[in-house]
């Protein structure tokens, strides 16, 4: 091939990667815009843990537990299964509320009846565990910045408690529904917490 044809070639590819390219915004700083990989994992590099949790909320928590939540018998066999690591699960129960726990003003449980024996369930104002989080798959790795994940279940610990119903001694002795995230370790419930709670016949 000539130098001629060469150049002709070279301005030819050329012209085919302009034509290709797209038009890309700038942003403040004159650095392209690129719009975001729809297979890129969530970046939740600049964001405060109640950030996350928010954005988050609908989707990992409760669409999540209405998808996937055991109920009595399906926590029941987990309960039975041995497994060597503590997790955490989404519950739908409808059973009756044996007691409400008062020990001080910032810490409140129901206690319902999961096939016979009790299950405490949190109610707040102060919820403690990481069952929430834990639940909705988040994992160490999908976080960058180690302090967010850390601090991301007191956030939803804190949704979760802005979304119930006012707890009282009324409640006792009567039906109601939970969903609620509850970790199991070796075998037993632990601090379970209700993302929804009503009275049944309401």
């Amino acid at each position: 091939m000539s130098l001629k044809q060469w150049g002709a070639a070279f301005i030819g590819c050329t012209t085919l990667l302009l034509t290709a390219c797209t038009v890309v915004d700038l942003d403040e700083n004159g650095k392209p815009i690129l719009p975001a990989d729809p297979n890129a994992k969530a970046s939740f590099d600049n964001q405060t843990p109640q950030q996350i949790a928010q954005q988050t909320w609908q989707e990992r928590v409760i669409d999540a537990a209405h998808k996937h939540a055991l109920d009595a018998t399906a926590l029941t066999t987990q309960l039975k299964t041995t497994n060597d690591k503590p997790h955490s699960v989404f519950v739908h129960l409808t059973s009756q509320v044996e007691r409400v726990e008062v020990s001080n003003e910032r810490e409140q449980k129901l206690v319902m009846t999961l096939n016979g024996k009790p299950l405490t369930i949190q109610v707040g104002p102060v919820v403690r565990g990481n069952a929430i989080r834990d639940a909705t798959g988040f994992k160490f790795e999908d976080f960058t910045n180690q302090v967010q994940f850390a601090q991301l279940s007191r956030a939803y610990n804190r949704l979760a408690v802005k979304n119930l119903p006012k707890i009282d001694a009324s409640w006792a002795g009567k039906p109601a529904t939970v969903v609620m995230a509850v970790t199991i370790n070796a075998g037993q419930t632990e601090d379970a917490v209700a993302l929804e709670l009503k009275q049944e016949g309401q």
